[in-house]
């Protein structure tokens, strides 16, 4: 019985090595080439996280199927004594202390402290006398244990995915204690059965919930990445987060290099000339990402592509638009503009006639933008009509922020050149009134207005995904030549893990 627990223990372990390198990643000579999102973890934020292993370890003792153990022994006078332990399950258990070490360029160490667990059963033994004298009972036990816990993470490359190897898994016991029907007193029996089994139950323990640790460790690191892949997609465009080389573990933080190249229908992202160094990020912060100028400028295609770099609007807030301020040359121009007709009967229409065009300098992140807007009203009992149609390009420089759980995105410059030019009231362009009137209109409340649209529904995009259920503390948005930085502490919402607990185990 032994010999065949050390084989189950052996043979689970030749498995997961098969499996990992069977699945392993090939990366080329300059993996950083291809990056295009960065994610770094500083030790205080494992230090946080480490405070929830409770709850893993708890579910991996609750959970491990503890196989039922049996054996024999030859006792003198007794004959043969054969034994079984049943429906082996844990009754309570207690963590007093977990730490947590990074270990450059090999593993994350977890060490948990006096694990005080109880476990229940059914024992059931039986015995052939020399005098054919024959004996069988059952009792049920109580299993009074003590145990120190050992646990290096590997991080690799599975499946072009973060998978963690947690198989180098040790279990140090300081105390084993048999308890038969509630009795704490030495007994003959206690001691008979003590004695058998001590050792093979110590090796079933630790087989079964390093196993299950590895499971759970395995299972976390695919629902980590499904929370990324999900968080990046919004109907048909999202990110392809594989990995772009081998996650990095150093003894202050954490890291992996993701392509984050767009996948979006037929469009065709490549990406091979990255500007990342792990010099450009620092560890002062609990966590980091680092982004690509070329993701923004692909999800800009993307959502160009999508049709969805378009707005209409209408009444009340046209109006607003149009009567910024009360001046004769702004009511001549509007009334040249709707030929009387009401705001309510009027609609505006603004969307991107190409692919915006994004950069990002350290004065904030610059779209670039070529916009087609038209005008057209609907006088009661006449057919509609575009009373002015424009193409203009406009250069905006934004800067962004996150505050009170809100993006926040604030023009710092912009410019507008008119392409096309075309004003019913105006056919020859030859009034200048008009056109200086919609300049103005379009870089003080236009590009404001636009920007109060967009805010809101990125805040509820990232909302839907969750980012709500974090406390995120003193986030930095930071530009630089070709690249954004996003930093920030954090509290982990205790409740998340509780949740993916309850559905997944």
């Amino acid at each position: 019985m032994l010999w065949a627990g050390r084989m189950r223990l052996r043979t689970f372990r030749i498995l997961v090595m098969l499996v990992h390198a069977s699945a392993a990643c090939e990366f080329g000579p300059f993996p950083y080439s291809v990056t295009g999102i960065v994610c770094r973890m500083t030790k205080p934020a494992a230090l946080l996280l480490n405070q929830e292993t409770a709850r893993l370890i708890q579910a991996a003792f609750r959970n491990a199927k503890f196989p039922n153990i049996t054996g024999e022994r030859s006792m003198r006078l007794l004959g043969k004594v054969a034994y079984g332990l049943t429906n082996i399950q844990v009754n309570g258990l207690s963590i007093e202390q977990s730490e947590v070490e990074l270990k450059e360029n090999d593993a994350i160490h977890i060490a948990i402290k006096n694990v005080t667990a109880f476990f229940k059963g059914t024992l059931t033994y039986g015995y052939a006398g020399a005098w054919f004298l024959q004996l069988f009972h059952s009792v049920d036990f109580e299993i009074e244990s003590s145990i120190d816990l050992e646990i290096n993470i590997k991080l690799m490359c599975q499946k072009d995915q973060v998978a963690a190897d947690a198989s180098d898994c040790y279990l140090a016991f300081h105390k084993l204690t048999l308890h038969l029907q509630g009795d704490k007193d030495p007994g003959w029996l206690k001691q008979l059965f003590t004695d058998f089994i001590s050792f093979t139950l110590k090796l079933v323990l630790k087989s079964e919930v390093c196993n299950e640790i590895n499971f759970l460790a395995q299972v976390m690191a695919n629902f980590v990445h499904d929370l990324a892949a999900n968080f990046v997609q919004d109907e048909d465009i999202r990110l392809d987060i594989s990995l772009a080389s081998v996650p990095l573990i150093k003894a202050n933080y954490l890291e992996s290099h993701h392509k984050g190249l767009v996948l979006y229908k037929n469009y065709s992202d490549v990406f091979s000339d990255s500007v990342f160094s792990p010099s450009l990020l620092t560890e002062s912060r609990m966590l980091y990402f680092w982004l690509s100028e070329h993701i923004l400028n692909s999800l800009a295609s993307a959502a160009f592509l999508d049709k969805r770099l378009g707005l209409t609007i209408g009444g009340e807030k046209l109006q607003a638009l149009f009567e910024m301020e009360d001046t004769e040359a702004q009511r001549k121009a509007v009334q040249m503009i709707f030929q009387g007709t009401s705001y309510n009967d009027s609609v505006a229409k603004v969307w991107s006639l190409a692919h915006p065009q994004i950069s990002v300098q350290p004065e904030g992140t610059v779209v670039k933008s070529l916009v087609g807007a038209e005008i057209s009203i609907f006088p009661p009992g006449e057919e509609p009509l575009m009373v002015l149609y424009m193409e203009k390009e406009i250069t905006v420089t934004i800067q962004a922020a996150y505050a009170e759980k809100k993006l926040i995105l604030h023009p710092v410059d912009s410019r507008t050149e008119f392409k096309v030019f075309k004003c019913t009231a105006d056919p020859s362009g030859n009034d200048p009134s008009v056109r200086n009137f919609l300049q103005t209109m379009i870089s003080v409340v236009g590009i404001p207005e636009v920007i109060s649209r967009i805010e809101p529904a990125l805040t509820s995009l990232m909302n839907s995904k969750g980012l709500h259920l974090f406390e995120i503390r003193n986030p930095e948005i930071i530009t630089r030549k070709g690249y954004v930085i996003v930093q920030l502490d954090f509290s982990f919402p205790n409740h998340l893990l509780l949740d993916f607990l309850e559905k997944r185990l």
